[in-house]
């Protein structure tokens, strides 16, 4: 069977660099580099593992997929050969379709 490819997707990217922003403002950013190292490490995983952990509660579609790594939640995409990482933010977060509202159950953190 051929490896499935992992890719992340710009607003992926986009919320690892919000992460590294807020920590660096908090003046810890060691902090951002250990949890975006241990994000990646568990993104790495799908590649043998692609339907681990569960689908995302606000749509309970198969291909929509997410890891919790607490507090966070990585959300992709799976399809047969590839994984797309579309987000990555705190696990408190609702995830919304595009045209919703941003909806947060608390705390003010942005990612």
């Amino acid at each position: 069977m051929p490896p499935i490819s992992i890719s992340l997707a710009e607003s992926a990217l986009a919320d690892l660099d919000e992460i590294r922003a807020w920590y660096a403002e908090q003046g810890v950013p060691e902090v951002a580099d250990k949890l975006i190292a241990e994000v990646f490490r568990r993104v790495q995983a799908l590649a043998d593992h692609p339907d681990m952990d569960r689908a995302v509660p606000e749509f309970d579609q198969t291909f929509l997929r997410e890891l919790i790594h607490p507090s966070f939640r990585i959300v992709y995409r799976r399809d047969d050969r590839r994984v797309r990482v579309v987000r990555a933010w705190r696990s408190e977060r609702l995830l919304r379709l595009p045209g919703g509202h941003s909806q947060q159950r608390r705390g003010e953190y942005p990612a």
